[in-house]
């Protein structure tokens, strides 16, 4: 295919074609005759050397080809709309697009639910992807995975990196209602430390790490934990506490969301643990861009009942 004489406009064709499954629906689409969307494909057809589709009953079935470019055929005119979008103009009632969102899944439980309720009112056409974060270096899951927008604990960050304070979260420890070794402990009380170190505990580690920032924390008062477990999801983490005698050390705010579901109570750890501080980091191109711009600040306003402490 030679690529500076070939159409684009037959590439709306054919992106209309895999949106409908019918070159009738196609031309309703496009504003075009059915004639006349039937004569682009057969010019992509000559153009692609690929067939694109094949009749399945009433519907026209794309080929291997034809499928596995639908989804970046897709995005790449939404960034074309976007690009050539004033911001002044963009109605998220109207908007259509993806924004890809890598975080915890913390963010599973605290942020999606309500994030998919409010992109469900307002703006329907615009789909939410949540990833997991590139281990060991957070930052590169913008790059590495094309991430619209990461929810990371706080770190150095490179030039072409924006980033905005989100919350602090403290830690909490927490244990099944029932576990044993928890008896005479009231809720929301400090836990005693004998007994944090004797226990075995389950530890969040994306990396599979048996150590993070509770041990720090401890082996600056002289004393270890046992660690028993290692989950790369805090949802794993809370159901093995509830449902075994292991405890766990897990960000306040998912605990207090979790707690009653779960049967689990909550108590503050023996020593002091530095909160968290969680920001959220996007690639500077995408600060003019309309429809990350209004994603961004919705999922901001969202998160902001997590800030129970001043995040500077």
């Amino acid at each position: 295919m030679n690529f500076a004489t070939f159409d684009l406009n037959l590439l709306r064709v054919l992106d209309a074609v895999l949106r409908e499954g019918s070159t009738v629906k196609a031309a309703e689409r496009l504003g075009l005759s059915q004639p006349a969307v039937s004569n682009a494909l057969s010019r992509l057809r000559h153009a692609l050397g690929d067939e694109l589709f094949v009749r399945h009953g009433n519907r026209l079935v794309p080929t291997d080809y034809a499928a596995s470019i639908r989804e970046g055929l897709g995005e790449e005119f939404n960034r074309l709309e976007h690009l050539l979008t004033p911001p002044e103009s963009f109605d998220p009632a109207l908007a259509s697009g993806r924004f890809k969102i890598a975080a915890s899944d913390f963010f599973a439980e605290l942020l999606m639910p309500a994030l998919g309720d409010r992109l469900n009112r307002t703006a329907p056409n615009v789909r939410a992807q949540l990833v997991e974060l590139v281990p060991d270096d957070y930052v590169r899951s913008v790059e590495q995975y094309g991430a619209d927008l990461a929810l990371i604990p706080d770190t150095d960050l490179p030039a072409w990196i924006n980033r905005k304070a989100l919350f602090r979260s403290s830690f909490v420890v927490i244990a099944r209602a029932t576990n044993p070794r928890i008896a005479g402990v009231p809720q929301g009380a400090e836990l005693p430390i004998d007994r944090f170190c004797a226990m075995s505990h389950v530890l969040f580690s994306p990396e599979g790490k048996f150590a993070a920032m509770g041990d720090s924390a401890l082996a600056r008062v002289g004393r270890q934990r046992q660690v028993a477990m290692t989950l790369p999801v805090f949802s794993g983490v809370c159901r093995v506490v509830s449902e075994s005698d292991l405890i766990a050390l897990v960000p306040e705010q998912l605990a207090n969301r979790l707690a009653s579901g779960l049967g689990l109570k909550i108590f503050r750890p023996p020593f002091e643990i530095v909160p968290a501080r969680i920001v959220a980091i996007w690639h500077r191109r995408s600060d003019a861009n309309p429809m990350a711009s209004w994603v961004r600040d919705q999922i901001f306003d969202l998160l902001k009942p997590l800030d129970t402490m001043a995040a500077p």
